[in-house]
């Protein structure tokens, strides 16, 4: 029997493009003006494919399930997510692609970045300039960090990350991304790409209710638990006393599991 049908995957990505940039509009002569801006800064046609979603008449697609569409149908060897509100007036291409080549140097598991964040509790960092020419640089960068502001993104491609299924909103989900790198062994930075960014942000009441079910779900995600797999029982935890005691019932319960077996 002959088996044409079979297909070998090759595990080198070629992109079509470099840049998939992707938005989500409200406002369709606002996004345009980006637009614009992106192709004044030597962002190409050729080296871009230009992706947007149309919320111009309601909000029908929320920001976690347009990430995932834009990550499923994104051509290009690195994915930027960002607003219709930015303009890329300061920086270009060229500038990027000296910051992306500097921070594969420095670290060549990084999966996504962003021009401005949060390395820890009290330790935001930014790169980033408002209307009137207002420019605002704190922290040394690339900066590793946990969390990123969500005005704009850039994503590694061959990354494969994904936004949150059970989450819903327009909100918190660069900080979603960055968690899920950092699972899967990848890491996120702030770097110093600057571009103006028209809003300080909107932390209203849709925020407030955002974070609430951020929090809901990454505290149920990362409890105390017990994980058996076929062959081995493991307890998580963050804890360190909880780690040594749920190694040594983690080590207890396998090989008693095991011991069962081999009795079968």
């Amino acid at each position: 029997m002959e088996l044409n049908f079979l297909k070998q995957i090759n595990s080198n990505f070629a992109p079509a493009f470099t840049y998939s940039i992707c938005t989500l509009t409200t406002r369709v002569e606002e996004y345009h003006e980006m637009v614009i801006s992106f192709l004044a800064a030597g962002f190409t046609e050729q080296e871009c494919e230009f992706l947007y979603i149309d919320n111009s008449k309601g909000n029908n697609t929320d920001a976690y399930t347009g990430i995932n569409w834009f990550l499923s149908h994104a051509k290009g060897k690195y994915v930027i997510l960002c607003h219709q509100d930015i303009l890329v007036d300061k920086d270009n291409s060229d500038d990027l692609r000296r910051k992306l080549a500097a921070l594969d140097e420095l670290d060549p598991n990084w999966a996504i970045c962003g021009n401005a964040g949060a390395a820890g509790p009290n330790h935001i960092v930014y790169h980033i300039s408002y209307p009137d020419n207002v420019f605002k640089s704190k922290g040394k960068f690339p900066l590793k960090v946990s969390a990123l502001d969500e005005n704009f993104l850039v994503l590694k491609k061959s990354a494969s990350l994904s936004a949150s299924a059970d989450l819903s909103s327009f909100h918190l989900y660069a900080t979603d991304l960055c968690l899920h790198a950092e699972l899967n062994g990848y890491s996120a930075y702030v770097i110093d790409f600057n571009l103006t960014h028209k809003s300080y942000g909107n932390r209203d009441e849709v925020f407030k209710q955002s974070c609430i079910e951020f929090n809901r779900k990454y505290n149920r995600f990362f409890r105390n638990r017990w994980i058996q797999s076929p062959s081995a029982v493991f307890f998580l935890s963050g804890s360190k006393l909880r780690w040594l005691h749920g190694n040594f019932l983690t080590l207890f319960v396998t090989r008693m599991v095991n011991g069962i077996k081999k009795r079968r």
